[in-house]
């Protein structure tokens, strides 16, 4: 298994070789209790699993490893983190002739419905809320979705790579042809489970409970991106929970990318959280703050503009397991992945909107360098509204 010579960014097509258990915040274990699996899941299990394998192929004592008694060139060690950060990770697919492309869950700003088994999808659009409307917004603008007949709302749905790219791009996808729903991706195998003593070791009398497995469809994974640290090209990984075995390849991706010269000229954009972001402020991203007169202004590695609407889904616990200290993780609050952010008045370059892509909502001092190494606080820009 040989490994990658280049420590710019990286590329790993990550197929699952059975079942996953991708657990999520929850607790369960107790007699009738029910484990839900989260598709995609957080990005620090692809970063837990690239590093060990890391670990792994550079023969590392992983013991030591775990204890700080040892300094890995780009894992550093786990109390201090190294060069190695996992800059994206999201569900994939792989073709016949081995291309590889992205999907998307929809971002907060698009909204499907369906009526008389026609799909349909519509965007919220930020607008000046009417002369004597009063909401708890503390924005100019508020997303507004113009409806003109009423449809029952549809979910499961994931955008190609085609339909992200209209979307970045500030036009609507087709709702055909650019979407997947979630049974073309996967499916749940729910799986019954016994409790066990922990003196004995035995299993305890009436302890059942039930997990969910997912049964990826063939062709179905995951893609991860991984700057400043050397990779092998190949090789198993164990994901998820009780270490089920994926395959990692070294793949080739052009990722869809807003036009970052279009947005400096137009002066505007809206901002996508591609991972959950762990926030200081909440749901309000690193490097915004609140002036005297109730504006927010992002002021982060060179980029200037004015936070005027927003629209965050309901925040989610983020936490996991620590196994060089053998704990868990400190649980945080994350807004979701899909947030949106508008943004106006923007004084930059496209060269810093490149850097603050590359960086994250991350100071220069980094708020938690270990969540920013597993993969936190991820976005992609897009034009400002849809055409």
């Amino acid at each position: 298994m040989s490994a990658d010579t280049d420590i710019n960014t990286a590329h790993r097509f990550i197929e699952p070789l059975d079942v996953l258990f991708l657990r999520g915040n929850k607790l369960f274990g107790d007699p009738g209790s029910f484990g839900e699996s989260l598709v995609p899941p957080w990005p620090s299990a692809a970063a837990g699993a690239l590093r060990s394998q890391m670990l792994a192929h550079d023969g590392t004592d992983l013991a030591a490893f775990a204890k700080g008694q040892i300094c890995h060139p780009s894992l550093g060690t786990p109390q201090a983190p190294g060069s190695f950060a996992l800059t994206s990770f999201m569900l994939a697919r792989k073709s016949a002739n081995g291309t590889v492309e992205t999907l998307h869950a929809l971002p907060a700003d698009l909204v499907a419905t369906e009526k008389d088994n026609k799909r349909h999808l519509q965007s919220l659009r930020p607008q000046l809320p009417s002369h004597g409307m009063r909401s708890s917004s503390g924005f100019t603008h508020v997303p507004v979705l113009a409806e003109a007949e009423r449809r029952k709302a549809s979910s499961g749905l994931w955008l190609t790579h085609p339909g992200w790219q209209k979307y970045l791009r500030g036009q609507l996808p087709d709702p055909v042809h650019d979407l997947l729903t979630t049974s073309d991706c996967w499916a749940i195998d729910a799986r019954v489970g016994i409790g066990l003593n922990s003196d004995t070791g035995s299993a305890d009398d009436g302890k059942l409970f039930t997990v969910q497995a997912v049964a990826f469809r063939p062709g179905i994974g995951f893609v991860a991106s991984v700057r400043g640290a050397i990779l092998p090209s190949q090789g198993t990984l164990r994901l998820g929970g009780d270490g089920r075995a994926a395959s990692s390849q070294s793949i080739a991706l052009q990722a869809p990318e807003a036009d970052l010269q279009a947005i400096s000229d137009q002066g505007r954009c809206r901002i996508v959280l591609t991972t959950p972001g762990l926030f200081t402020q909440g749901w309000l991203p690193n490097g915004i703050t609140r002036h005297d007169d109730g504006s927010h202004w992002l002021d982060l590695h060179g980029v200037r503009a004015r936070l005027v609407c927003a629209t965050v889904p309901r925040s989610e616990t983020i936490s996991g397991w620590d196994i060089a200290r053998w704990q868990p993780k400190a649980a945080l609050r994350a807004a979701p992945t899909g947030s949106v952010y508008w943004l106006d008045q923007l004084q930059t370059t496209p060269a810093a909107l490149g850097k603050l892509a590359e960086s994250g909502f991350w100071s220069a001092t980094c708020e938690d360098t270990q969540r920013c190494a597993e993969g936190f606080n991820r976005f992609t820009f897009a034009a400002y509204n849809f055409a």
